[in-house]
């Protein structure tokens, strides 16, 4: 199936779960970053058991503090 991640659409295979993605995509610091998945941002607690479907479109954001 295809799938769009950061912008760049990717074949993978069917029933994919977000961890095998994060980990395929050597994602940095995978327990800090946000998922968001169709433009809605996923629970923390719901990465776990997250199935991707054909032609959704997956982002990765850090959010970072600083500033003076």
């Amino acid at each position: 199936m295809v799938i769009t991640v950061a912008g760049e659409k990717k074949e993978v295979k069917d029933g994919l779960t977000l961890p095998e993605l994060i980990a395929q995509e050597n994602v940095e610091m995978p327990e800090y970053v946000t998922v968001s998945i169709n433009d809605e941002l996923l629970q923390q607690e719901d990465k776990e058991s997250t199935v991707l479907k054909k032609g959704d479109n997956v982002e990765f954001l850090y959010f970072m503090g600083g500033g003076c």
